[in-house]
């Protein structure tokens, strides 16, 4: 992409039409260049109540419709995602400032959520078993209703696939509400599902910051909600929509740690952990924060280094998302090497020739950074990796079990033997072995531990049909000769 395109502006999308209702506004930035791209309503609680009454007045015909039925809408979907890749890809590059790679990847993601949501009609099957001589005992999964899907900037594509897909396809409707930075990606979405046949109403998109958010935690009629951000503001929503009575996972922030033994392979071990923490420009919450080398693993920490050197900001490393976020991330750097941290690559002051608006920050590498630093504790979200150096395998596994966070934890290792006491030990929901970014892919969920999920279950994979179904449970007896017995 070599040059932003200024994009119409964004509106709500209610019943299936795109809205907007004099409401206040906000500009919404490139972090490629910093330019202005297009210009998003702030909406209100009466913009969120339109569409849950929309979702509300779709419900009755969506859920009725077998699950079959509803697959078909979604396999259309998936072929008109893989239909316009370059148009999305080049979308989610230009809202979030991922590299194209990248941003195609999340696109593929995206499809693979799909296939996954496709494949429900033969995973939620009824259970019905004869439980006694003449009776039978059945379990159906029902959708809970109208559901709302909170996401955040950072996979403006792939994360409102992990909820509105299955919800949808489990006989839910949905109210949505993207990141107010990257709302883009969510309208080609809605313009794409409208295509592939879904009813008017079944999803529909609010679009502004917390009083929508607020709105969606107080609303009545909304019977669940996800979230995914940050910690902080995923504890507000999940005692907030809980305190109303409603079904909530919240997926909060995250500090992983990436365990290296000293027998590690080296040219694995650097390479995968360097990508972890620089891919995305560290802007996910599966990205290696904090690197526990343990003994000697100087040779291992030389090369990541080196290799960390071939990764240039607007070539194969993409913008961070705002200059706050920028400003944010150098404010860490700075400060760990006033705690005497040693900077072994500094990626602050970066620029980018002819995008020099843009927010992009180097990957970079600090080393010597004990526990008690704010790089060590703190999530940073952005290409930056602490090196804490532990004795032993004991201390290490303290230290990451010393987080208040739970996302992921990997380690590199050629031993399966202390690969497998560290899966034991380490307190993450999410572990690898020799992957630095170790994300489950479908049928398998995505959640972590600690501080770094709030609720019980997960919004992918298997795990979401618990959360976005409620099971009815029925008992008959037809065969009026059978002895009477307490089921009578």
């Amino acid at each position: 992409m070599e040059a932003v395109a200024k994009q119409a502006e964004v509106k709500n999308y209610i019943d299936g039409k795109f809205v907007r209702n004099g409401q206040q506004s906000m500009n919404v930035e490139s972090p490629l260049t910093g330019e202005v791209i297009s210009n998003l309503p702030l909406s209100t609680y009466n913009d969120v109540d339109q569409a849950v009454q929309a979702a509300k007045k779709a419900f009755p015909a969506w859920s009725s419709m077998t699950l079959k039925e509803r697959a078909q809408i979604f396999f259309r979907y998936r072929g008109l995602l893989e239909k316009h890749m370059k148009e999305l890809s080049e979308l989610v590059q230009l809202e979030n400032g991922k590299t194209f790679d990248e941003s195609r990847a999340e696109v593929e993601k995206s499809m693979e959520l799909c296939e996954f949501a496709v494949s429900l009609p033969q995973i939620v099957a009824n259970e019905v078993q004869e439980v006694s001589r003449g009776v039978e005992c059945r379990i159906e999964r029902k959708p809970l209703g109208v559901v709302a899907s909170i996401a955040p900037f950072n996979f403006p594509n792939m994360v409102p696939h992990w909820t509105m897909p299955n919800a949808l396809m489990l006989g839910n409707t949905m109210v949505m509400k993207p990141s107010e930075v990257v709302p883009l990606s969510v309208v080609r979405m809605a313009e794409l599902l409208k295509e592939a046949g879904l009813p008017d109403g079944v999803f529909n998109i609010v679009n502004g910051g917390k009083e929508v958010v607020e709105a969606i935690c107080d609303h009545p009629d909304i019977e669940a909600v996800s979230f995914v951000g940050s910690t902080p503001v995923a504890k507000i929503v999940y005692k907030r929509a809980t305190s109303n009575l409603k079904r909530c996972v919240a997926l909060g922030g995250a500090k992983n740690h990436l365990i290296v033994l000293p027998d590690a392979d080296l040219e694995m071990t650097a390479t995968n952990v360097v990508a972890s923490m620089s891919g995305c420009a560290g802007q996910r919450c599966m990205a290696a924060s904090v690197m526990v080398g343990v003994d000697n693993v100087q040779a291992i920490i030389d090369r990541m280094v080196e290799y960390a050197k071939t990764i240039v900001p607007g070539n194969n490393l993409g913008s961070v998302i705002s200059k706050a976020a920028k400003e944010r991330i150098e404010g860490y750097i700075a400060q760990a090497e006033k705690d005497g941290a040693k900077i072994l690559l500094d990626g602050r002051g970066a620029s980018v020739p002819g995008k020099e608006g843009g927010y992009y920050v180097g990957p970079t590498i600090i080393d010597y950074v004990t526990t008690d630093m704010s790089v060590a504790r703190e999530e940073i979200f952005g290409p930056v990796i602490s090196i804490i150096r532990a004795k032993d395998m004991d201390e290490a596994i303290h230290i990451e079990n010393s987080s208040n966070y739970g996302n992921a934890a990997a380690v590199f290792t050629q031993s399966g033997r202390l690969a497998k006491e560290i899966i034991e030990r380490a307190s993450a929901g999410m572990i690898g072995v020799n992957v630095g970014v170790p994300v489950p892919r479908e049928p398998f969920s995505f959640g972590g531990w600690n501080e770094s999920k709030f609720g019980v279950g997960d919004i992918t994979g298997r795990s979401s049909v618990e959360f976005w179904t409620q099971n009815k449970k029925t008992t008959v007896k037809w065969n009026a000769g059978a002895k009477t017995n307490w089921m009578s």
